[in-house]
């Protein structure tokens, strides 16, 4: 039993973890975004709520990447433990194990583990959301890499700058990781938004979007099917890298089966191998697939521990 957390810039939720198969929510707080000991005060007050059995390890989903050697983390969002050795820093201020993970690298684990991904040996997770995001599983093991950003395909200069039919030219938009032409820029639920003001000169909401395309809109219609191409190709190309056989797919842009479906289409006519069966797909985890993540992280590194002693 474990104590796992799902923790990003506006909440931290937390839950029981018994197994992979029953993780019981506990409680949900706000995140303190500056203080780092009002964040570790947070931590503990829902360590206090949870069975003591539970209160010997914890393990954390969290928006940002944490180096594998150094521990440190790159977390914008939650600037109090950006730069920090999160998880040496949290064992000293609370006294018990600590593991943490990316949020979309939970994502992908939850996906193998419990979701789409069963019974398949290479998963990768695919986050279109606010942004584009993604991480690896091999034979149920997160694929952190080298500073922890295997799986962010969504960062390189790799974003088309010609797509559609009739084709249309694509700026090389600035990225918020300082390069320009990221797929991040077009192929996330903000980026479908830039895209569609500038293929139309129109402010809409992916949302509504995605809406418009359902309901037959040819100016929609245009969106997607300059989204599509946008993000299948790169998509592609880390499918014939990683050799992953099933990819889901999670945010709000994941929820939508259709688009899912033409992204799925478009990613298997550009990939080496060659198969009928579905490849990209939604996800099957709930919303919260940060907490089933990290209690499956959290439980398998405690099994670790228990058989090594």
């Amino acid at each position: 039993m474990i104590l796992c957390f799902d923790i990003g810039g506006s909440a931290i939720k937390s839950a029981v973890a018994h197994s992979n198969a029953d993780i019981r929510p506990l409680t949900r707080t706000p995140t303190p975004l500056d203080d780092f000991e009002a964040f570790a005060v947070a931590l503990a007050a829902h360590r206090a709520a949870a069975p003591v059995e539970a209160r010997s390890a914890l393990a954390l989903s969290i928006t940002g990447v944490a180096d594998p050697e150094s521990g440190i983390i790159t977390c914008a969002n939650i600037p109090c433990i950006d730069g920090r050795p999160l998880a040496a820093d949290l064992e000293a201020r609370l006294g018990c194990s600590v593991t943490i993970a990316n949020d979309a690298d939970c994502f992908a684990l939850s996906e193998a583990v419990a979701g789409s991904g069963r019974g398949h040996r290479i998963v990768f997770g695919a986050i279109l959301g606010t942004g584009v995001g993604g991480g690896l599983v091999i034979d149920g093991r997160i694929v952190a890499g080298a500073g922890g950003y295997a799986g962010e395909w969504g960062h390189g200069p790799i974003a088309a700058t010609l797509v559609g039919d009739p084709p249309v030219e694509i700026p090389r938009f600035a990225c918020g990781c300082g390069l320009a032409g990221c797929l991040d820029t077009v192929g996330g639920a903000r980026g479908m938004e830039r895209l569609h003001r500038h293929l139309h000169g129109a402010e809409r909401s992916s949302a509504d979007i995605v809406e418009a395309w359902l309901q037959g809109s040819t100016a929609a219609a245009r969106t997607i099917e300059c989204y599509v191409e946008l993000v299948s190709a790169p998509l592609a190309l880390v499918v014939n890298i990683v050799g992953a056989s099933i990819v889901p797919v999670g945010g709000g842009l994941g929820r939508v089966p259709r688009l899912v479906g033409r992204i799925d289409a478009a990613v298997r006519r550009q990939i080496l191998r060659k198969t009928n069966a579905p490849l990209v797909v939604p996800s099957q985890s709930t919303v919260e697939s940060g907490l089933i993540g990290a209690a499956i992280l959290g439980l398998s590194e405690e099994r670790r521990v228990s058989s090594s002693d």
